[in-house]
């Protein structure tokens, strides 16, 4: 699951993202896993549709009682955010 959705959130920064750099961490502060990927692209455009990339993203999270947002990253860019019980 969390290998799937970083493939895809890195293959949106390839193909979209005109990113010069990307960064993934995956985290377990909290007992809770956390998957986030960054880039320092051009960012998500305003009433974007939602591509298939990232509703699978979504419904993989979702099977499974996780959490996931995709949103402006804090430098620009976007992050994607994927947070697993």
């Amino acid at each position: 699951m969390i290998y799937r959705v970083a493939q895809e959130a890195l293959t949106n920064v390839l193909r979209h993202a005109s990113a010069t750099r990307a960064t993934v961490s995956l985290l377990a502060p909290d007992g809770h896993l956390t998957l986030t990927v960054t880039d320092n692209g051009r960012g998500l455009a305003d009433g974007m549709p939602q591509r298939t990339g990232v509703a699978g993203m979504r419904e993989r999270a979702l099977l499974i009682g996780g959490d996931f947002t995709i949103g402006p990253a804090r430098d620009g860019g976007v992050e994607v955010r994927l947070t697993l019980p």
